[in-house]
């Protein structure tokens, strides 16, 4: 029986990060590469800092890079010139960490001003976006259920996975990665996902997601009521292994309400450990002012407004693998999608 080939569900953390930067990520990229050359302080910063280099090999300072090289998954070659802004230093090199892995978080937020993007459209009472921001929670999902929530994953994906480095699952409309394409694993293999998925499973399912919603609704202010599941929602796993296709770019900077109009709250779920399952892929927020990220720890959820305040894009990953679930929400009752169930 032939697979059935279905459109992407692209999305924030998916194998395919949609159609590429939107159009406030070209403008984001562009400003910030203008700002670097032409500031007159670029020359000097970079002699300083390959004066620092020098220093630092000749008083044994070639020990530090190679213990940071192994905090982070940095390849024995070094940074990939590919991660280097023109004019700049890595990204990587610039950021602060708005939730370290070793950070036990009860919550932490940080409000910002809310973009322009949701006067474009309907506003929706009580739900659309007035007070923005992106929030870090290690209190409301347990690490117990988020390995639970992982064996789910791993058990879905040993069907099928993409050829390259990321694949996708989506319980709700039942996309599936299957080498470069995606079938609808509730058709390709029928009766026996029975054998894979149990009713427990989608219970627990049910529940995280029930709890990630109310925290939303919690932190900004809104009626969890108001809020509506919509897709894509779904889980993703990402390596180390080169694209095969453009849907395993993952980490193009993105906005996730520019790709998806109906996207007004997006979640993650993290189901591993950065630096101990794997090297890279952390969360980067992109702000003018500087990069923020989040390294993800299972349990975690990482919580934002989705409108272009949160410009954003997740780092290669390294080495190991990498696994976390999507959630997002609409204000649109028209655009809600309801929990999967099992066949």
């Amino acid at each position: 029986m032939a697979p059935q080939r279905r459109a992407l569900p692209r999305g924030p953390e998916s194998a395919g990060p949609g159609p590429g930067p939107g159009r406030a990520a070209r403008r984001h990229s562009s400003s910030r590469k203008g700002r670097l050359q032409q500031d007159p302080r670029g020359t000097w910063l970079k002699a300083a800092i390959l004066l620092l280099l020098l220093c630092a090999a000749a008083g044994g300072g070639l020990v530090v890079w190679s213990g940071l090289r192994g905090q982070d998954g940095i390849p024995e070659g070094g940074i990939s010139t590919d991660e280097i802004p023109e004019g700049g230093i890595p990204a990587e090199e610039v950021t602060e960490v708005l939730a370290r892995r070793s950070d036990t978080l009860q919550e932490r937020f940080m409000e910002v001003p809310c973009s322009e993007d949701y006067g474009s459209q309907q506003r929706f009472a009580g739900c659309t976006p007035r007070k923005c921001g992106r929030g870090v929670t290690d209190a409301v999902i347990t690490r117990e259920e988020a390995e639970r929530i992982r064996r789910i994953a791993e058990r879905g994906l040993s069907l099928g996975g993409s050829d390259g480095g990321a694949s996708i699952l989506d319980l709700h409309s039942g996309a599936l990665s299957l080498g470069k394409h995606f079938v609808n694993l509730y058709r390709y293999f029928g009766d026996k996902i029975q054998d894979i998925f149990t009713e427990e499973d989608f219970a627990l399912y049910r529940d995280v997601r029930q709890r990630i919603q109310q925290r939303i609704a919690q932190v900004f202010g809104i009626s969890s009521s108001a809020l509506y599941l919509t897709k894509p929602t779904f889980f993703s796993r990402m390596n180390s292994t080169g694209a095969k296709t453009t849907h395993d770019e993952y980490w193009h900077p993105h906005v996730d309400k520019v790709t998806y109009g109906s996207f007004d709250y997006t979640s993650l779920l993290y189901l591993s450990d950065y630096s101990k399952d794997f090297g890279g892929g952390r969360f980067v927020f992109m702000d003018a002012d500087s990069n923020r990220t989040v390294e993800p720890r299972a349990g975690r959820v990482s919580f934002f407004t989705s409108g272009s305040e949160n410009l954003h894009r997740v780092e290669r990953v390294r080495w190991g693998t990498r696994f976390a679930v999507t959630i997002s929400f609409s204000c649109d009752p028209q655009h809600g999608i309801a929990d999967p169930l099992l066949p």
